[in-house]
């Protein structure tokens, strides 16, 4: 029987009909994103995808061109200002791809001496992070989120674990007082939830708008007060659009990143006979489902050639970190030991700035669950798992799991919080279920 020449389509893809661009869009995609970077692949290092309905970009799946693009800051710029079809008024700005894609005054939409100027603020000011206070930190956030579902026997581990620990732990490095803090964990849950997500960026905005008021007056030993003494002289402006870049792009990643690796230790039994395990299961975790699966937007300068294909200057090309970890050639590298060479964390000079302590507050939140919950297991069958649609994250709608109820733990006493104020009222518009979340944290502390 004849071999087909080329892989054949993934159930639901267009491309079935030729010439059609491939979508990262939708529930069939989710379901299955390898699927669809195995049929990519044909195209050679590059491929035409859709990113929404009408948003047109060129998607790298291999992992030499990858790094070659990543690495190339002279062809390829960052300013978000660039693209071709946002100007010529093909992209709407309500699309929704816009808010992860359209420019801000930050280190990753920057580029030059500028972005040098901005990124040595950011990786100075995350270096000073102790890395002893941020795991006892990330294990009092922990006992306190346990301290919520544990003696109930059953949890959804994203939303109830995953989605709250990094909003709490980042809250805490960056020094928010109760209510400001309980607006950031606000707007963050509210912009990935797409529930009013304009205006919860209106409220995350407004908040660190305060938070960075009140650290020009009163600083203190966190990450913002580090960035605003920082040698770079940071104006306001600038000190809310790096702060906002830190908290919402180390939350959703790492919300991911927890997630996925907890789906990873659950469904599948060769960890448990295994030392190092979490170590092991956040690689692979890293390797085979990164918590963002395709980003890191890129524009050519000028028109031109890479990889075999024809660029015109403000062309949208992505990286599909996914796909580059998931190559042929790359098995090879596995094979022989390179467990950290994968582009999860990205690479060159946008590679993620916080990835030390995303890794450290990883591995902490997961020693600290498995050790409290010993026999935690997937409450449902693996295949009704549900992945968030979209074509930049990897992560989960929910994980039901079961467990040994436990007690709940007193609370050790508080590091160097400072002393909750009385709970906020919530934001208008804000949810109920959200508010004053951080501040009931802060209350569990000293109490």
């Amino acid at each position: 029987m004849d071999q087909p020449t080329a892989p054949v389509p993934p159930p639901g893809c267009p491309a079935h009909h030729s010439g059609a661009r491939v979508p990262l869009h939708g529930p069939e995609f989710a379901a299955d994103p390898q699927a669809y970077y195995s049929y990519l692949r044909h195209y050679g290092p590059t491929a035409p995808v859709e990113l929404a309905p009408g948003v047109e970009a060129t998607l790298v799946t291999d992992y030499a061109t990858a790094l070659q693009l990543l690495q190339d800051s002279g062809s390829f710029r960052k300013d978000a200002r660039r693209w071709r079809h946002f100007n010529e008024g093909k992209i709407s700005p309500d699309s929704p791809v816009a808010p992860v894609l359209a420019y801000r005054p930050n280190c990753m939409f920057s580029d030059g001496a500028e972005h040098l100027r901005l990124r040595q603020a950011v990786t100075d000011s995350m270096a000073r992070v102790d890395t002893r206070k941020l795991s006892h930190t990330t294990e009092q956030v922990s006992n306190y989120l346990i301290s919520q579902f544990g003696s109930r026997g059953s949890a959804d581990l994203l939303g109830d674990y995953a989605k709250q620990l990094p909003l709490f732990v980042f809250n805490e490095l960056f020094g928010c007082p109760p209510d400001i803090g309980d607006r950031v964990v606000y707007g963050i849950s509210g912009m990935f939830d797409g529930v009013n997500a304009e205006r919860a960026m209106g409220v995350l905005f407004g908040a660190v708008g305060e938070l960075v008021a009140l650290k020009r007056v009163k600083p203190g030993d966190d990450v913002t007060s580090w960035l605003m003494e920082h040698q770079a002289a940071l104006t306001d402006e600038e000190m809310v659009h790096q702060l906002a870049l830190l908290l919402v792009g180390g939350n959703e990643p790492l919300r991911n990143l927890i997630g996925n690796t907890l789906h990873r230790l659950l469904t599948h039994d060769a960890y448990a006979n295994q030392g190092g395990l979490i170590d092991e299961a956040i690689d692979d975790t890293l390797w085979e489902n990164p918590p963002m699966q395709n980003l890191a937007p890129h524009y050519p300068a000028a028109d031109m050639e890479f990889a075999g294909q024809k660029f015109q200057a403000g062309d949208l090309v992505l990286v599909s970190f996914a796909a580059a970890n998931t190559g042929p050639a790359l098995t090879a590298a596995r094979q022989a030991g390179s467990n950290r060479a994968h582009l999860a964390w990205s690479a060159g000079p946008h590679a993620c700035p916080s990835k030390d302590p995303a890794r450290q507050i990883t591995v902490t939140a997961l020693e600290n669950l498995l050790n409290r919950l010993p026999d935690v297991e997937l409450a449902v069958p693996e295949e009704s798992l549900t992945w968030r649609p979209g074509p930049f994250n990897r992560g989960l709608v929910a994980l039901p799991a079961r467990f040994t109820p436990v007690a709940a733990r007193k609370p050790a006493a508080p590091a160097h919080t400072e002393a909750p104020a009385r709970p906020q009222q919530p934001q208008p518009g804000a949810r109920s279920e959200r508010a004053g979340v951080w501040s009931q944290f802060l209350n569990w502390l000293t109490r």
